[in-house]
């Protein structure tokens, strides 16, 4: 039994990245433990660059922001997912926050050997997710992790929208699939 992470990066609850991540962490439950974290119920500052997490003891911050709790959480997870609605080709910029925040010596304490990415974007534009897909597999190839599997939705906007999109089943099988 692992321990998954899924950081979801929507502020609205109830809304369809939740909704996306929920039936992830459906099917993940089957075989192990998951928790879900929002960036709605977590303020990160953003990295500033200045890399003194790698002069100071423990790697810490000199943020004092929810994101050591954040390094907590993910200091016991061995899988990783992340899951955003798209924000002009982007992941969120709450998310981002806490994704860049991870570039810290302290990452090498995590136990994480896999991602999955999760993403849901109202554009039908083919090229919608290839932003992101490219910076994900970069963060694969840097930390040498295993790709778990990646659920790209289109052309769903208003709130709710994903219910009825096989999407969700989609999820849901990636997270029951999990070794």
């Amino acid at each position: 039994m692992s321990r998954i992470v899924i950081l979801t990066g929507s502020m609205r609850r109830g809304g369809n990245t939740e909704l996306l991540a929920q039936a992830f962490a459906d099917g993940a439950r089957r075989n192990h433990e998951v928790e879900i974290l929002s960036v709605a119920d977590y303020h990160v500052n953003p990295c500033v660059g200045c890399n003194s997490c790698f002069k100071r003891e423990g790697h810490a911050c000199f943020q004092q922001d929810d994101m050591t709790r954040i390094y907590e959480k993910l200091r016991q997870a061995e899988v990783m997912v992340i899951a955003s609605p798209i924000y002009f080709y982007g992941i969120s910029a709450q998310l981002k926050a806490i994704v860049d925040r991870l570039h810290t010596p302290m990452r090498d304490e995590f136990k994480i050997k896999k991602m999955a990415l999760l993403l849901v974007g109202g554009a039908v534009l083919p090229e919608l997710f290839d932003p992101i897909k490219m910076q994900y597999q970069m963060v694969l190839n840097f930390f040498k992790l295993e790709n778990a599997g990646m659920v790209l939705v289109r052309n769903v906007k208003e709130l709710g929208a994903i219910k009825e999109h096989p999407a969700l089943q989609e999820a849901y099988d990636l997270g029951a699939s999990i070794p």
